[in-house]
């Protein structure tokens, strides 16, 4: 047999420690991974309710927003209708005078031009009937070939269609 020397006992110290230490390591390996077993399911419980909390928060955040945007577009709809309201009113008022233009240039009377010939036969008719004689009838108006042809025209016959519903 061998005799003990200074070397091999420190080498076999050595190795002992080692062995402690992979030893300890080891127990310790093994506790962590009992630890997760055990807490594991506290741990995803916990990890559920704090993502169930944000995602509410990132709901209301998103829906918040979406709001502001709808109440935005709404403000640019009513802006935009007011605005295109205007311009078609002012588009009217060109066309219209425009028209009214155009009717001038052809001798079309205007309605105020009407109106005041109304109001002239009018009084040109009252004029007549307070200068004729008490029991003579006015003379009756000269027919023209248009209130002519109007008279002699046949009457109309009633439309046999049957109204759209």
């Amino acid at each position: 047999m061998e005799k003990p020397t200074p070397k091999n006992d420190e080498a076999a110290a050595a190795g002992d420690r080692i062995k402690d230490s992979a030893q300890q390591i080891w127990l310790a390996g093994l506790g962590a991974f009992a630890k997760a077993q055990q807490e594991g399911s506290k741990v995803f419980e916990s990890l559920v309710k704090d993502g169930a909390g944000m995602q509410k928060k990132t709901q209301q955040a998103a829906e918040e927003t979406l709001a502001q945007a709808q109440a935005r577009m709404s403000g640019f709809a009513s802006e935009f209708g007011a605005k295109a309201v205007g311009q078609w009113g002012k588009l009217e008022n060109i066309f219209e005078e425009r028209v009214a233009k155009a009717l001038e240039k052809i001798g079309v009377p205007s309605a105020a031009e009407i109106q005041a010939l109304k109001a002239r036969v009018t009084e040109l008719e009252a004029r007549l009937a307070s200068q004729s004689p008490a029991g003579s009838a006015p003379h009756p108006a000269r027919k023209t070939a248009a209130t002519r042809k109007a008279d002699e025209a046949p009457a109309k016959k009633p439309s046999r269609r049957r109204p759209k519903l």
